[in-house]
């Protein structure tokens, strides 16, 4: 129920997780008052549609692969496929079959109140929400997130085709999809939808996939869904498309007839299209003109995470176009829910946890393929292009953990050092179960960790992690 009052010392448009920092983070252990405008479902995007179902269902294929890959399992599993709707029946549980009662509960627990509706600013310090107005004492915080782009590809929109919303809320499963694209959405896409029985086409416009990845971390993944199944077509161009009856059947259901696609000449025959092609900001109707600001596009900020020139607006997590992931706007919802709250009891913003630092070349994330995609800081090409004297450390990942995690285990790992500091400025694991060593590498990463002094941080044996000696001991060896 939305509450009697109009004014409150803080209001955040946009209720997934990173609103939902920032409105606790900036009253929590006072006596502030906080509001959450959300016009869909409160836990957003990240809690319905793309972290939670997402990796709810990657999880089942990945223990699938790793019994047929372990002797004394694999002869129980055989060659049998995932139950299917066992699978999305987890899936379900996490996404609360899109109901946010329970989001709902937090926020109120929180003492944070909701109210629903479209919030647009009007000017300093106030909102609308369908036709009430909104006034913030301190703050206003915008935490919208961006929505899926569907390229004007000749035919491509009027097919309706699925976006990432339909992909992780999937219902019934293709038995043939084309997949437009070749980032963290398309790959992790392709690696369930393999798994649940889909026969999978991607067309990447580039050259490899994960593009901003290394180079070794798009190869090693494309490799493993060509083992699983997957027709890769890179450098490909999609010229147009054409569907029989289009339908808008529901999220997750498949939206019409077969699908026919032009790709470099040819043409292609599929049951459904997933279009995976970049993310858009969603600011285009937030008011921003009232401030002076533009309208549709990313919202810069400060290291505060404060609109320059309108001290009392934020703008936090996707929408600012700094970190698009989960955890990086999570991690600035804190910040600034720290800022307004010192702001507010008239404190000094110069201790570090008031800046959003991790944004400048640290910030980790994880791709979950068959093969996982674990990396922090800069790449090689992105270190070198800020002019840094870098040295690469390569290694597979052959050590007694992982060759005891499964068979067959393949790997590599890669750290990007700073020669004239003796610091890693990034590293990149890919393999399977690499994802736990990431945050070892952020601390260090982070905290500007010597390669010496990382010589005494000793992996427990026998795990995947004594890569880390491994990568170590090249280094030692080529210094000498």
């Amino acid at each position: 129920m939305a509450p009697e009052s109009s004014k409150f010392d803080v209001i955040v448009i946009g209720g997934g997780p990173v609103g939902e920092n920032a409105a606790q983070y900036a009253i929590q252990g006072s006596d502030r008052t906080a509001v959450i405008v959300e016009h869909e479902l409160l836990g957003g995007e990240c809690s319905y549609w793309a972290c939670m179902p997402s990796k709810a269902l990657l999880r089942p294929s990945e223990v699938l692969d790793i019994a047929r890959n372990m002797p004394g399992v694999k002869e129980l599993v055989g060659d049998q496929p995932l139950d299917a709707d066992a699978v999305l029946a987890r899936r379900e549980s996490y996404t609360h079959s899109l109901d946010d009662s329970s989001q709902v509960t937090w926020a109120e627990s929180a003492g944070i109140s909701v109210i629903r509706g479209h919030g647009r600013l009007t000017g300093a310090k106030t909102v609308e929400v369908d036709g009430r107005t909104l006034t913030a004492r301190h703050a206003v915080v915008l935490a919208t997130g961006t929505t899926a782009s569907v390229p004007n590809t000749p035919g491509l929109r009027d097919a309706q085709p699925w976006i990432s919303r339909d992909a992780t809320n999937i219902h019934e499963t293709p038995g043939h999809i084309a997949v437009i694209g070749g980032g963290v959405v398309a790959t992790e896409a392709a690696t369930w939808l393999l798994s649940l029985g889909a026969k999978v086409t991607m067309i990447v416009r580039g050259s490899s996939l994960l593009a901003g990845s290394e180079p070794f971390a798009g190869e090693l993944v494309a490799d493993a869904l060509k083992q699983r199944g997957a027709t890769i077509m890179l450098d490909a161009s999609l010229e147009s498309v054409s569907r029989e009856n289009p339908a808008a059947t529901g999220i997750g259901r498949i939206h019409g007839g077969p699908v026919s696609l032009v790709v470099d000449g040819g043409e292609i025959t599929v049951d459904e299209v997933l279009v995976a092609a970049g993310r858009t900001p969603a600011s285009s109707d937030l008011g921003l003109s009232s401030l002076g600001l533009d309208e549709g596009h990313y919202i810069d900020v400060d290291d505060h995470l404060s609109v320059p020139g309108h001290d009392w607006l934020y703008a936090v997590g996707d929408v600012n176009g700094r970190a698009p992931l989960t955890h990086m706007g999570k991690y600035q919802g804190r910040v600034a829910g720290d800022v307004i709250a010192a702001r507010a009891e008239g404190k000094p913003l110069n201790q570090k946890r008031f800046r959003a630092t991790a944004d400048h070349g640290q910030i980790p994330q994880v791709v979950f393929t068959p093969v996982e995609v674990a990396s922090v800081g800069l790449t090689e090409a992105q270190a070198r292009e800020e002019g840094i004297d870098v040295e690469i450390v390569a290694q597979d990942i052959a050590v007694a953990g992982s060759s005891l995690q499964q068979d067959d285990y393949s790997g590599r790992a890669q750290l990007v050092i700073d020669r004239a500091t003796d610091t890693i400025v990034g590293a990149t694991f890919v393999g399977p179960g690499v994802a736990e060593l990431v945050h070892a590498a952020t601390v260090a990463v982070v905290g500007k960790v010597s390669l010496d002094d990382l010589w005494h941080a000793v992996p427990s044996y026998p795990t995947v992690s004594e890569i880390w000696l491994r990568l170590l001991e090249v280094r030692r060896t080529a210094d000498h």
